[in-house]
């Protein structure tokens, strides 16, 4: 039914934090708000079928992104994790009202949700996640390969400088 074969947005090496896993999630996540772009038709009937169907397995998919940058971060001692987890608190709380009040019987506007998700993704990856990428590349070692990987040892250091 997605009548739309226009993109919201594309890919761009810009977005990357340059960690691989992180960014294959932020990349499924713009796939997926290109596809709720692509299934806003007009019919309220089948914009809502649509939502119906995918919404909650977004939502989770968002959920196991946010619980995996937070590990990593956790992991590595990003002082600025308290704030960045706020943030992904926010938003899924933002999400989870949205539903709520479609639930509730108020109109989908299919268009406006997946604008607001697209620019939340997009700022949210090139402000605060390029935040936490920073402060990993400064702890970071570069293997032989050029790749840069952190280490227990890495963490340890820069803990010990702070």
């Amino acid at each position: 039914m997605a009548n739309n074969p226009i993109e919201l947005v594309k890919w761009s090496p810009s977005f990357s934090v340059g960690i691989k896993l992180i960014d294959e999630q932020h990349q499924t996540l713009l796939n997926l708000t290109n596809d709720m772009f692509k299934h806003c038709v007009g019919e309220e009937k089948a914009e809502r079928e649509y939502f119906e169907r995918v919404i909650h397995g977004a939502v989770e998919y968002v959920k196991v992104h946010f619980a995996t940058e937070e590990k990593i971060m956790l992991k590595t001692g990003f002082s600025g994790y308290t704030e960045h987890k706020k943030e992904h608190e926010n938003f899924v709380l933002n999400v989870v009202e949205q539903i709520q009040a479609y639930n509730s019987g108020k109109r989908l506007v299919l268009n406006s949700f997946t604008r607001f998700l697209k620019e939340w993704i997009l700022t949210h990856i090139a402000v605060s996640d390029k935040r936490y990428f920073e402060y990993f590349r400064k702890i970071a070692t570069r293997k032989e390969n050029g790749t840069l990987s952190i280490s227990h040892d890495d963490v340890a250091a820069h803990a010990v400088e702070a």
